[in-house]
């Protein structure tokens, strides 16, 4: 594991640290999220940007650590910037790209599952009023734009809860 510098162990940053038990967190993380639908190798380069002290790394860095080719890391930075988990930075003075982890990550791809949970729903109800509402096909996506409705409340309500729970703890 890099410190996202690419050396490893820099002073001060990732000192004292398993790497192998670093990488095993990695593989597994990702092997979770890989699981529950996302991208492999984009998993991969996520959970590796997680695990680093500062959540930032240069694509060299990720294709060390993972041992992966250059080509991996572009599609895996690719997809993670577009479902907006990592931002592309660049270091003063420096033509090297550097990824980095958005701050308060969970909270912001929560808050853009609301903006999507808003567009199915809408799409739904279209559907659901051109196959006619009282059709089998109607019904079922009437329903389901009901439970986007009420998950897209509930999830409005979880991050104001979160916003408070953080407020109060940090």
């Amino acid at each position: 594991m890099t410190s996202g510098t690419g050396e490893s162990g820099s002073a001060g940053e990732g000192a004292g640290r398993d790497e192998d038990a670093v990488s095993r967190f990695v593989e597994r993380f990702a092997a979770e999220m890989t699981e529950a639908g996302m991208q492999r190798m984009a998993a991969r380069v996520f959970a590796a940007l997680l695990a680093d002290d500062d959540g930032s790394m240069t694509s060299a860095d990720l294709g060390r650590q993972l041992r992966i080719s250059p080509a991996a890391v572009s599609g895996a930075i690719t997809y993670l910037t577009q479902v907006s988990m990592v931002g592309r930075e660049r270091d003063p003075g420096s033509r090297r790209d550097r990824y980095r982890l958005h701050d308060e990550i969970w909270y912001a791809t929560f808050a853009n599952r609301d903006q999507v949970l808003t567009r199915w729903e809408r799409t739904l109800k279209d559907g659901a009023r051109s196959l006619g509402e009282d059709t089998p096909a109607g019904a079922r996506l009437a329903e389901t734009a009901e439970f986007f409705a009420f998950m897209q409340a509930e999830l409005v309500g979880v991050l104001d809860r979160w916003r408070e729970h953080r407020g109060a703890s940090g």
